[in-house]
């Protein structure tokens, strides 16, 4: 039996976070100071994860995703997406990550089974990207993009959230860098959480800007069934638009998302749900498990009311979240 919330979204994507730690501080993702980590003995094992994800693949969950924090800060993260490659019913395992340590292990990752990679990249002028990450190496960031394109993980989806009066200057930039078959670049609308501390580009305005340099064609194909709405450029880039502020998609959303502590958040926005951990520590049963993930996914609220400029902020601080 699938697993159907309220309204009748069918969900068959699952983004799983093993950690909440990361090497970046990004600005947008965590706040400078006064952010404490979770206690290592809070989050799931990987075993822990491995039950989870066999029971969301028993109710039809057929992706997942690694996320963080930064996922790559996770020791011996293969040795999971080996076994989860194992889960019957899971046709497809991708990361998202910065790529800061992906150099070293992208090969083994890929042989382990790992099928996609997103990598999150917000500029391509060093200092600005140690500004907006508060210390990243881009070039240790490229140098993983590369790695993963020779092992195979492609189209390497790249993700750069564009902050008005930041990095907005870059868009041509970004696009000429990531053209040709092995890429597609993604440009992701800034989501605020708890407060909004920068501004948002609206997808139409990123558009309107690149129709006036290129020729877009729309594809028809969503590269992995998520959000995102491609476009082929006459330059031979490939482009996609995440716009969950000014072109919400909440109504035909399929995902959930399983916080390193096994809290299922059901809505990005929302941060209330009890965590499977328990469940799972207290000695209940699949079946228990599945009954409590039915009732959380169930009562999943309709959308979020974040805006380009107003509304409620998301819940939470992103890191902990995993996107």
């Amino acid at each position: 039996m699938s697993l159907v919330d309220g309204l009748g979204r069918e969900h068959t994507y699952l983004r799983v976070s093993v950690t909440d730690r990361c090497n970046f501080r990004c600005v947008y993702c965590m706040p400078a100071d006064g952010f404490e980590s979770m206690p290592r003995d809070e989050l799931l094992s990987y075993e822990e994860i491995a039950r989870l994800v066999r029971i969301f693949a028993g109710m039809g969950i057929k992706r997942v995703r690694l996320t963080g924090g930064e996922p790559l800060i996770r020791r011996d993260l293969e040795l999971l997406v080996r076994e989860l490659g194992q889960i019957p019913g899971i046709t497809d395992i991708a990361m998202t990550t910065n790529a800061h340590r992906l150099a070293a292990c992208a090969e083994e990752l890929a042989a382990s089974g790992l099928t996609r990679i997103n990598v999150s990249l917000d500029s391509l002028d060093p200092e600005r990207f140690s500004k907006l990450t508060r210390g990243g190496k881009l070039d240790k960031v490229l140098a993983g993009i590369d790695a993963a394109v020779a092992a195979g993980l492609t189209p390497v989806k790249i993700n750069a959230v564009v902050l008005a009066g930041e990095n907005e200057d870059e868009l041509f930039d970004l696009v000429e860098h990531f053209k040709g078959p092995e890429y597609v670049l993604r440009f992701i609308e800034y989501m605020p959480f708890e407060a909004r501390w920068h501004s948002c580009v609206p997808t139409r305005e990123l558009r309107k800007r690149l129709k006036e340099r290129w020729d877009m064609e729309p594809l028809g194909d969503r590269l992995g069934d998520g959000p995102a709405v491609n476009w082929q450029l006459s330059n031979g880039a490939r482009v996609g638009f995440i716009s969950p502020l000014s072109e919400k998609f909440c109504s035909t959303c399929n995902r959930l998302r399983l916080m390193a502590d096994g809290h299922l958040r059901t809505c990005l926005s929302d941060d209330g749900t009890p965590s499977l951990r328990d469940f799972l520590r207290s000695g209940s049963t699949d079946e228990q498990v599945e009954q409590a993930i039915r009732a959380m996914v169930l009562t999943k609220r309709e959308g979020h009311s974040a805006t380009e400029d107003g509304g409620t902020p998301f819940e939470g601080v992103m890191t902990r979240v995993g996107g």
